[in-house]
């Protein structure tokens, strides 16, 4: 498999000759307000660049994969760029309903026995956040992929770190993780998503596993920067199996 860091939670794996692209985020730097009450209220959303054009990032797409339904892993660049046939997985009906008013006419709920073509495709638990943000974040996903010619791919999406991650690495013993680690917050409520500490959590989990940090300093509300996590781990002896990817980045396995 091949996975590229694009921004934000966007990526691109390619898996058993099939590409996928996931929480697609592609408007230019500084199109959408910040989120409120939270840090950098006077830069707008996204912080940075796409590293390369959507066309070379959509190009070539068998199928998307949209965790939930936040502006900053759906927005409406990618609304209009996206061919209105192409496969869709999402994480509920509700999701459903809302992609479909989009045009999309292919859209799948993913489930826990979900299959595109070859590749099983597993939806995942995930709580974004902990405590009462819980219920205003509102629901999201994760997705394992399986391929009996490729290593299991576990795509943990906006979640902290918390039993239902540690339930899903138990029940797929992933040899990849990616995990979205800039923990991202508003003023009050705590982590969003995971912080360094959530990071390693889950390469304790996981000892053998190979685990990639994205999500990290594209939207105004990410308090971990690539270089804190980068030190964190270092510190913690565990440089050797997490990656912190800059966007664009690429890595096989």
């Amino acid at each position: 498999m091949n996975l590229q860091q694009i921004r934000n939670a966007t990526l691109v794996v390619d898996y058993a000759d099939k590409k996928f692209l996931i929480d697609p985020f592609l408007a230019d730097k500084g199109t959408y307000p910040p989120f409120p009450n939270s840090a950098r209220q006077e830069q707008n959303n996204p912080l940075v660049n796409l590293p390369t054009s959507i066309d070379k990032i959509i190009s070539n797409i068998n199928a998307v994969i949209v965790t939930h339904l936040h502006l900053d892993h759906f927005d409406e660049v990618a609304k209009e760029v996206l061919p209105k046939d192409i496969k869709m997985f999402v994480q509920n009906e509700e999701d459903a309903k809302e992609v479909e008013k989009g045009g999309f006419q292919n859209v799948e709920v993913l489930q826990e026995d979900s299959v595109f073509e070859d590749v099983k495709l597993i939806k995942t638990k995930g709580n974004h956040g902990r405590g009462e943000i819980v219920k205003l974040a509102g629901p999201v996903c994760g997705v394992v992929f399986k391929h009996p010619m490729e290593k299991t791919l576990y795509v943990a999406g906006d979640t902290v770190w918390y039993e239902g991650v540690q339930e899903e690495i138990d029940a797929h013993n992933p040899a990849i993780i990616v995990v979205n680690a800039g923990d991202n917050q508003f003023l009050e409520g705590g982590s969003l998503v995971m912080s360094k500490d959530d990071v390693y959590q889950v390469s304790k989990a996981s000892p053998h596993a190979k685990i990639i940090a994205s999500h990290m300093e594209a939207v105004n509300h990410w308090t971990l920067s690539r270089e804190e996590l980068k030190s964190f781990i270092n510190e913690k002896g565990i440089s050797s199996n997490v990656f912190v990817p800059e966007d664009g980045e690429s890595f096989s396995f």
